[in-house]
């Protein structure tokens, strides 16, 4: 008889109960920080216990209402975005844009298998660039119903945008908000290194497309083979029939290029502007307003929608916030840098060939507990840079190891409350998109292993 698998939030408790315990058992410690241009960086050699700071039943009830606090600007993204986009749906622009897309995909069998690696490139570039996390939650209200139309199942809709977006996240080479900054602080040219970075994207998104394409071809061949079939039969599936389907109208098409031109605005916005998550939801909140106009939705139809696409998101608002919490229970506990500096000082010592890999299982496991990309290069890079330098590896490489530790975990951890505010919103529990995720998840991780060893062993990668 198989046993039930624990429901998401049960996994997420457990999770902050464990954080607590073990805010018991590692000792308190703390690194002495400096304020470098905004960023709080830790002093190397600065670390010292302090005294003990276990958590208890307070820290746990009181962890879900402080993460909410925290993640306030996240959750409210989340709830505009969620909102305004379901103004787009109402209007019918987008299900008939995607009616045409899916009618042309369906002529031939070569167009159908081209869009899955072509838009999982697109994504990755959009997470190699400009740092692609949270805008997927946009994407995936179009790929999940996409995919399905196509004769996939929600996985793969999902699949798309987030794991293409985060095998390009990891093998970023010029993501301003990971790449730049722990080069930054690794005291390395801006953006350089990027040749090999080059090949390290391309693998890694090689990798995730063909992963990716093979699980969608063994749906389409028999769609229960999918774990969330009995979840997809419940969802609502474009109907692409000659009955049915929709006509293109012009304001259609007006709010079709308000929307690809508002992702135009999105990427000059982040790239050119340092837009971050405010500027973001304003962005989608006024593109929203302005397809109702053009559609000449009622002021009650637009609000209606407005309201029920926020309510849709609630869910993933709560796993963010609770998330959150369990960040903050493993702060006040003063583990994170303890965890740190011991996990560190294992590579002393070791042959340099082996000591990149340590580096690498480190930087994935501090994500577990700080999964935000620049917040782990600002405590991570200023320890294990001028380790790098005792280590003999170069720190072009010891910034690809964090790279590849923050991004690949990025996609399966349960402390990640973009992550689980996406599963949440795709409506696919977390046990789910963890074990269809495992296999590939190993996979980045035995490759990554490789591509950390190739610059230690076969060249040097500078500029040092």
């Amino acid at each position: 008889m198989i046993k039930k698998i624990p429901n998401t939030y049960v996994i997420v408790f457990s999770i902050l109960i464990f954080i607590i315990l073990l805010t018991w058992i590692i000792p308190s410690g703390e690194f002495n920080r400096v304020q470098v241009d905004g960023r709080s960086l830790i002093e190397e050699q600065s670390y010292h216990e302090v005294e003990a700071s276990p958590q208890g039943f307070g820290a746990f009830f009181l962890a879900p209402v402080r993460g909410f606090i925290r993640a306030a600007q996240i959750i409210a993204f989340v709830l505009i975005v969620g909102a305004s986009f379901s103004i787009f749906t109402k209007t019918g622009a987008i299900n008939s844009g995607l009616e045409m897309l899916i009618q042309w995909s369906l002529k031939k069998r070569v167009y159908k298998r081209l869009m899955i690696p072509l838009l999982m490139i697109f994504f990755s570039l959009a997470g190699a660039t400009f740092g692609m996390c949270e805008e997927v939650l946009v994407f995936i209200l179009i790929t999940i119903p996409f995919a399905l139309a196509l004769g996939y199942d929600s996985i793969v809709g999902l699949a798309i945008p987030f794991v293409g977006a985060g095998a390009g996240f990891a093998g970023a080479f010029s993501n301003p908000f990971t790449l730049g900054i722990a080069q930054g602080i690794a005291e390395l040219p801006p953006m350089s290194g990027w040749a090999y970075r080059m090949v390290v994207w391309s693998v890694m998104t090689a990798i995730a497309i063909i992963f990716v394409l093979r699980y969608a071809l063994k749906i389409e061949k028999n769609k229960e083979n999918s774990p969330v079939y009995d979840i997809d039969q419940k969802r609502t599936i474009l109907n692409t029939t000659k009955n049915e389907q929709k006509v293109l109208t012009l304001p259609h098409a007006l709010s079709i290029l308000v929307f690809v031109g508002g992702l135009g605005v999105l990427i000059y916005g982040v790239t050119n502007l340092h837009w971050y998550i405010n500027e973001i939801a304003g962005l989608f909140f006024a593109m929203g307003l302005l397809a109702a106009f053009i559609n000449k939705l009622k002021m009650n139809d637009a609000v209606d929608a407005f309201i029920y696409g926020a309510k849709d998101m609630v869910n993933a608002a709560l796993l963010i916030g609770i998330c959150q919490g369990m960040l903050i229970v493993a702060e006040d506990g003063k583990i994170i840098d303890t965890i740190l500096f011991y996990t560190a000082d294992i590579t002393k010592g070791i042959h340099k060939g082996f000591s990149v890999q340590v580096m690498f299982l480190v930087q994935t496991m501090l994500n577990f507990f700080i999964p935000s990309g620049s917040g782990q290069a600002a405590l991570t890079m200023p320890v294990m840079a001028p380790l790098s330098d005792l280590l003999g590896i170069t720190r072009q490489t010891a910034v690809l190891a964090y790279q590849l530790g923050d991004g690949l975990s990025n996609m399966i951890i349960p402390t990640s409350g973009v992550t689980m505010g996406i599963l949440a919103a795709a409506e696919i529990p977390y046990e789910k998109w963890f074990k269809w995720l495992l296999p590939l998840f190993v996979i980045f991780v035995i490759v990554a292993m490789v591509l950390l060893a190739l610059p230690v062993i076969f060249f040097n990668w500078g500029p040092f």
